[in-house]
């Protein structure tokens, strides 16, 4: 078997439906010839790519990393067969959380002003890089280094971090904190998309105890139940107030550098114009 267009478009429907009849009617076909063409893929490629059961639908590591080189292949002759639409397509802008922090709405504005033929559509995924390396967006703001192959950065900026705190917490009352304040807390951390880690105290003076949680949602929610504290970039205390969480600043811990990140292979058309506002919105272009 060789692998033609159609097989990567059929894969492409069954990742992103996560359920094979969805797929088939996305594809126009019957669910029994999905099901050929994935496992006609697998068996070409030697590899299981999606887990199935009855209640069950992942794509697996191999699968995973299949998806991207088949969304940039699929992306790649798209651009060649019709350039004209494919520089006119959405240009999806991933995000974890806080997304462009104050300069959010202003990158926003200026782009529905300045190409008004390419949507810019923000979208917050609760993933390292936000949807990036899974062909889910085409670029994505980003907190913290970022070392994943394949991927293009340009830092943006950087913020100062800040301390999270029950609002009826003595801490609270502080005007600021340190990391020796926070050592005998519980630290709430969220290894899927944040970038606090127990690295970030010295070895000898860490937080004992932790809670984690896969998003930002429950990171606030777990810090306005009391359940301990958190520390994050200074745009989470603008992006999402909450009435139960006080955030207060943290001098000395190191700041908290914001990247833009892309594709290297088949970029949308659009990358480098979004670069080249994001740098001016922000000052270093």
């Amino acid at each position: 078997m060789s692998i033609e267009l159609r097989h990567l478009r059929c894969f492409l429907a069954i990742a992103e439906e996560g359920n094979l009849t969805r797929a088939a009617a996305r594809m126009h076909l019957t669910q029994p010839a999905v099901s050929r063409t994935l496992a006609a893929l697998e068996k070409h490629l030697g590899a299981r790519l999606v887990d199935r059961s009855t209640h069950h639908f992942a794509l697996t590591p191999e699968g995973r990393a299949f998806h991207d080189r088949a969304a940039t292949a699929v992306a790649a002759f798209d651009a060649a067969a019709d350039p004209e639409r494919l520089r006119h397509r959405p240009l999806r802008l991933g995000h974890a959380w806080s997304a462009f922090g104050p300069y959010t709405t202003p990158l926003l504005r200026r782009w529905q002003r300045e190409h008004p033929r390419t949507p810019l559509e923000l979208l917050r995924i609760d993933d390292r890089t936000a949807g990036l390396t899974r062909g889910e967006v085409d670029a994505a703001l980003l907190r913290g280094p970022v070392d994943t192959p394949g991927l293009a950065t340009v830092q943006l900026a950087t913020e100062p971090r800040i301390a999270a705190v029950p609002a009826d917490s003595p801490l609270a009352a502080r005007e600021t904190l340190t990391l020796a304040d926070l050592a005998p807390e519980t630290a709430i951390l969220n290894p899927v998309s944040g970038t606090t880690t127990l690295d970030l105290w010295p070895p000898d003076a860490r937080p004992s105890a932790t809670v984690t949680v896969a998003n930002t949602d429950d990171w606030l929610t777990a810090i306005a139940a009391g359940r301990g504290i958190g520390v994050s970039a200074a745009s989470t205390a603008e992006m999402h107030p909450h009435p139960d969480v006080t955030y207060r600043p943290l001098p000395d811990a190191p700041p908290v550098p914001v990247l833009l990140a892309w594709r290297d292979a088949a970029p949308h058309p659009a990358t480098e114009a979004l670069v080249a506002l994001a740098r001016e919105i922000s000052g270093t272009g």
